[in-house]
């Protein structure tokens, strides 16, 4: 709140009101996660539910020791961070260009889009003997899961967005003598950029379910392939504590993106 603003008693009251309920979600949301991990450990330790099944927070903290102590804890998590944020760069990028292109040619767009529907319908596990073929079995063929994942979505979404677009505006556009380049980058842009940002709220989950999809398929490390390794010799501590890890890793990039959202939302109003 800028203090060389004046604000009258009801708009100051308003504030204090939204101030008040962003308190109480915030607060809401922590409480539910530590009655959850409460929850879950009771029933562990007082048998309620078998904890060599369901683990438990206190054996998975002492599996994140048991990582970190022999060094394998960051070697997994930045493996599978890096192939994540690489697949969600490229695909977020490329499919905001290939939304573009849609964009400004109707005819493209009209001949193109059975295709993305069909592949956006693609069980995209079906295609893992493929990529194997196709890319080995190295980090690159994670990568192109995680884009393939989620690329359909983003040039759907991204269209959506140019789509919502108020046809008002876009006539004004044209009456003014504006090409399809310039209303592109005065109008649809700015405009689509709400849109855009869910876009990425999107692509984020997807990025992460195409990750730890090529990591079951073929890797050698990451935090998949300790689940898919926690399995096989029945270390269920591992694999809940590296489904902990992914939801924590998970949640920080939705929370980055939100950030972004936020920065980009002001400098835009």
């Amino acid at each position: 709140m800028k203090k060389d603003v004046n604000y009258s008693r009801e708009h100051i009251a308003y504030l204090k009101k939204l101030t008040k309920k962003k308190t109480v979600i915030t607060a809401s949301r922590w409480l539910i996660l530590i009655i959850f991990l409460g929850l879950w450990e009771i029933f562990a330790t007082f048998g309620v539910v078998d904890p060599f099944v369901t683990s438990s927070p206190s054996r998975v903290i002492k599996t994140i020791g048991s990582l970190y102590e022999n060094g394998s804890l960051f070697y997994h998590v930045g493996i599978t961070l890096g192939e994540t944020v690489a697949g969600f760069a490229i695909a977020v990028l490329s499919g905001y260009t290939i939304a573009v292109i849609l964009w400004s040619s109707e005819t493209v767009k009209r001949i193109l889009e059975p295709y993305i529907v069909v592949l956006n319908s693609l069980p995209k596990i079906a295609l893992g003997p493929l990529i194997i073929i196709w890319m080995g079995t190295g980090y690159t063929a994670i990568i192109f899961m995680t884009v393939i994942v989620s690329i359909i979505v983003c040039i759907m979404n991204t269209m959506a967005g140019f789509a919502s677009i108020d046809p008002t505006k876009l006539t004004l556009m044209k009456a003014m003598g504006a090409g399809r380049g310039a209303t592109l980058k005065k109008l649809i842009i700015p405009a689509s950029l709400p849109s855009f940002m869910n876009t990425l709220k999107v692509a984020v989950g997807l990025a992460w379910i195409g990750s730890i999809m090529g990591e079951y398929i073929v890797s050698k490390a990451g935090l998949g392939y300790l689940i898919v390794y926690g399995g096989q010799v029945f270390k269920l501590d591992l694999v809940m504590t590296a489904t902990f890890i992914l939801c924590l890793l998970a949640g920080g990039m939705y929370a980055i993106v939100s950030l972004i959202e936020k920065l980009v939302v002001k400098n835009f109003d």
